[in-house]
C-alpha cells in the first residue's frame, strides 16, 4: 500500500511531512507520532513506515512495535499512544461525518452517498482529517480533485 497522495507531492520526496497513509497506520496501530519525532528518522526508515504493510492485526501489531522501538532508538523517548476507535468513521462507508459534511458545505461542494461509499477507506480517512478544524486543511479540495469527487 504505497498510497501517496498527488495532493501531498509538495513533500512526498523528501518525506518531511508525515504522509496521510502513514497518519492511516498511526491511528490503525495506536501510536502518536510527532512531527519532531518523526524528523528524528532518516529518510529510509521514514520509507520504511510509508511501506510496511498495517492491515491484518499481525501487520498491525508488527507496525505498532517496530514504530514503538524506532521511536525509542532515535528520540529517547516512549512512543505515546493513542486511543484506537473500534469504529472508526472511515470503515463507515453509509455515513457522511458531519466534519465532512461542513466542510463540503464551506468550499461549496456536494458529495452523496454513493460517492463517499466508493471510496476506499484511506479516502474516506483523508477527508476527515483534512475537514476537522485541528488540521491544516488547504488540501482538502486538491484531496476531493484528486479522489474525482470535484471537477
Amino acid at each position: 500500500m504505497n498510497d501517496l497522495f498527488n495532493f501531498e507531492a509538495d513533500f512526498v520526496e523528501s518525506l518531511r511531512c508525515i504522509p496521510m497513509q502513514v497518519r492511516f497506520k498511526l491511528d490503525t496501530c495506536g501510536i502518536k507520532l510527532k512531527l519532531a519525532e518523526w524528523h528524528k528518522f532518516s529518510r529510509a526508515q521514514r520509507q520504511l513506515l510509508v511501506d510496511m504493510p498495517c492491515k491484518t492485526q499481525p501487520e498491525v501489531q508488527n507496525y505498532h512495535q517496530f514504530l514503538q522501538d524506532l521511536i525509542r532508538e532515535c528520540t529517547g523517548d516512549r512512543a505515546t499512544p493513542l486511543t484506537i476507535d473500534p469504529e472508526p468513521a472511515w470503515e463507515d462507508a453509509q455515513n457522511i461525518p458531519a466534519e465532512v459534511q461542513a466542510k463540503l458545505q464551506e468550499v461549496g461542494a456536494v458529495l452523496s452517498p454513493a460517492q463517499w461509499a466508493g471510496l476506499l477507506p484511506l479516502q474516506r480517512f483523508v477527508l476527515i482529517k483534512l475537514s476537522r478544524s485541528s488540521h491544516e486543511n488547504s488540501n482538502f479540495v486538491p484531496a476531493l480533485k484528486e479522489f474525482q469527487l470535484l471537477l
